[in-house]
């Protein structure tokens, strides 16, 4: 396998390094993605043991972040396209977060843009660049089955009036997911991103599929717009492709440590019960080198389900929670995570094209006429970059010291 994925990279970066047209900052990115990656050969890696992850995770701070998308992208491929990407703005959002203590971003990626695998590496090292100037580490997501199963490259749409994330996309889209051929250029573009950064320090974790299993009834599937595959149908592609994605990363080289987040919420006894799994939980468990959830109600929930899921033996990092609506909060959940040594990673930052502040039944009930929620369902800023609540910055801050 290593004669197929090292020249791919190689090429990579000489086409980078050859850029005669480049500015001074775009070479630096160039030169400091090609001392990261200096290994003239790429070793496979393997899952790692218990003891390994629980050593990695010694060494972490209490880890605390948002999932990140600056405010003028609704998606992943518009945060990362060139004609869309904004380092200005990350920059000035990145300062905010660092600013209350932040540490970590969880930030999705996209399988199609590795159609322009040269310009998106380079737009991602400078992304990577200006997390490390904040102080900032971040989980990267490589593939996720929410919302909008039919991705385009190109300029994206305007946000839907009123919607809750109305122009994200799921990675892979459907075509791509029930055509079998197309997985050849699924598992370059894991080999390929994850080999180009996979001695980056400045990366915490590689996360391989948000919410695998999530169907979007009420979205794009069977409750609204009947535009997702069948359920069945879209579980089953996923629990085949799954354990290869992570495979792939680690024939890739990756250094950092690999999850896939469960989602659904069990009780604490079904946690600890391996019979209790569904095929797809079970995947991530089994694969999984840190443990990884989500966690979208009440702080009583988040003191059972610790316990549980520690008997699983791996570092433990909440990679999803805080909406408002559903009594998940920075006040009440952050004084337990840190407790615990639990890292916390909250949807949204600063409010834009995503709405996220709007809530989930947004998507039956829109927003219109400048309406919102009497309670904004996420972010932690408005768009001016003031808090959306002044008690959850001292939350925050407290939680991370600063």
């Amino acid at each position: 396998m290593r004669k197929l994925i090292f020249p791919v990279i190689l090429a990579a970066l000489f086409s980078l390094n050859g850029c005669k047209s480049a500015n001074k900052n775009e070479q630096r990115a160039v030169d400091s993605l090609a001392v990261a990656n200096s290994d003239t050969a790429i070793t496979p890696t393997e899952h790692w043991s218990a003891e390994r992850a629980n050593a990695w995770y010694a060494q972490e701070p209490f880890l605390v972040g948002s999932n990140y998308m600056p405010a003028t992208a609704i998606n992943e491929l518009e945060m990362f396209q060139a004609d869309s990407f904004d380092p200005k703005t990350i920059d000035k959002e990145l300062a905010l977060a660092e600013g209350i203590g932040m540490n970590t971003m969880r930030v999705f990626l996209h399988d199609l843009l590795w159609q322009d695998s040269t310009g998106f590496t380079k737009r991602l090292d400078q992304f990577l660049t200006i997390c490390n100037k904040h102080k900032i580490r971040p989980m990267l997501v490589l593939f996720d089955s929410c919302w909008d199963p039919a991705p385009k490259l190109g300029k994206q749409h305007a946000p839907t009036p009123g919607i809750h994330n109305s122009g994200w996309v799921q990675s892979p889209g459907a075509a791509a997911l029930k055509d079998t051929t197309q997985y050849p250029r699924l598992e370059t573009y894991v080999k390929g991103v994850v080999g180009a950064f996979r001695n980056d320090k400045r990366i915490l974790a590689w996360d391989m599929w948000n919410e695998p299993d999530n169907t979007n009834a009420n979205s794009y599937g069977k409750n609204h717009l009947k535009t997702e595959l069948p359920e069945d149908q879209k579980k089953a592609l996923i629990r085949k492709l799954l354990p290869q994605v992570f495979q792939w990363a680690r024939v890739a080289g990756a250094t950092q440590p690999l999850t896939s987040g469960v989602w659904i919420y069990r009780t604490p006894a079904d946690w600890q019960n391996p019979a209790k799994w569904s095929p797809m939980e079970k995947i991530q468990f089994e694969d999984s080198d840190i443990i990884t959830f989500h966690q979208y109600s009440k702080a009583s929930d988040l003191e059972k389900v610790i316990p549980a899921l520690r008997t699983l033996g791996r570092p433990l990092i909440c990679t999803e929670y805080m909406a408002r609506g559903v009594d998940s909060k920075f006040q009440t959940h952050l004084p337990i995570a840190k407790k615990e040594k639990v890292g916390m990673i909250n949807w949204g930052f600063v409010a834009g094209k995503t709405q996220t502040f709007l809530p989930w039944d947004s998507w039956q009930k829109p927003y219109v006429n400048g309406r919102e929620p009497a309670i904004w369902f996420h972010e932690v800023f408005k768009q001016d970059g003031t808090p959306v609540d002044s008690a959850e910055i001292t939350s925050i801050k407290q939680a991370t010291g600063k």
